[in-house]
């Protein structure tokens, strides 16, 4: 089981990505645009790096579900491979099956 501070610190960057989405996707079209004037460009890279760090997506860690581990993520089911192999041999998961030969 991962901390629970960590898990909740994501929690928190999921939050903050939601609010500032629309405002970071407006001003990135701004910065990315050819035609933008340098002045307008230079305040929306200003303003870009005004807005939370952790309001840019690349920050966000996916983690299971269940417990909240960040590695051996899968994100097809939402678990880590620990709980999917376990699920697995329970017959938790509709169309999967532990592989034996």
């Amino acid at each position: 089981m991962a901390k629970k501070s960590s898990i909740e610190r994501n929690e928190r960057r999921a939050r903050l990505i939601r609010k500032y989405a629309a405002k970071r996707k407006e001003l990135k079209a701004k910065v990315l645009n050819p035609e933008t004037s340098d002045e307008a460009f230079f305040a929306a890279q200003r303003e870009l790096a005004l807005l939370p760090r952790n309001s840019s997506p690349v920050r966000y860690r996916n983690r299971c579900s269940i417990t909240g581990r960040s590695r051996g993520f899968y994100g097809k089911f939402g678990v880590s491979r620990l709980i999917l192999r376990e699920f697995a041999s329970e017959g938790l998961l509709p169309g999967v099956t532990k592989a034996s030969w």
